[in-house]
């Protein structure tokens, strides 16, 4: 099963994506992931892309692809992934779609965590990120043990300046415009599912599973 997770800022995809790919065994694949792996070995593109981002550039979408190329070259991905992060626009659907034509692959579902923008708020104006290990908390409905404090690393706690509810609207209406013609491409192609992603983690995996899983 090669599936994508679409969704606003604050629709879990992250969270939803690794709980999914460990329900099903298969591979979660982040651009975003990638890009600080590349980064971070220092790799030929990750040096490109640290020269874009030390300037306060965005990295260009052709780099991000070409990252993207070589793990979808990795042994593990035939047997499927959970793309998270990726396509956020019509350019970036259509060079996925070229770069899966020539390993034989297809996307077999995009499901687009439909959710709430006065959830969206509430969950991303709560949110805190350790500064080591990026794990992501929630100051009502994931704390953390010790206040200020990952519970997995010890590290220091804190809140996103593109977390501010000011911010996260303007994020939003972004959003809304880039996504648009971005489910129209999928649903076109007879590839989109909708579900409500305003309740909590658990039952949303659920539904995610029910969707994706084939019926006896």
């Amino acid at each position: 099963m090669r599936l994508i997770l679409l969704g606003p800022p604050g629709a879990g995809k992250g969270t939803q994506s690794k709980r999914l790919a460990g329900e099903l065994g298969v591979p979660h694949i982040s651009t975003g992931d990638i890009l600080r792996q590349n980064v971070k070995e220092k790799t030929s593109l990750g040096k490109q892309a640290k020269d874009f981002m030390d300037q306060g550039l965005l990295v260009p979408d052709e780099l991000v692809a070409k990252m993207l190329m070589e793990r979808f070259a990795g042994t593990d991905v035939k047997k499927g992934f959970i793309l998270d992060g990726y396509p956020r626009n019509i350019n970036q659907a259509k060079t996925l779609d070229e770069m899966l034509k020539k390993i034989n692959l297809d996307i077999d579902l995009v499901v687009y965590l439909d959710t709430s923008e006065s959830v969206i708020i509430q969950r991303l104006t709560g949110r805190l990120v350790c500064s080591n290990c990026q794990a992501n908390f929630h100051i009502k409905n994931m704390p953390p043990k010790i206040k200020g404090i990952c519970d997995n690393c010890g590290g220091k706690l804190y809140q996103r300046t593109d977390d501010k509810e000011e911010t996260v609207r303007q994020r939003l209406e972004v959003y809304k415009k880039e996504v648009a013609s971005l489910i129209q491409y999928y649903e076109v192609r007879q590839k989109l599912s909708r579900l409500s992603a305003d309740e909590e983690a658990d039952i949303v995996l659920h539904k995610i599973i029910n969707l994706v899983t084939p019926k006896p």
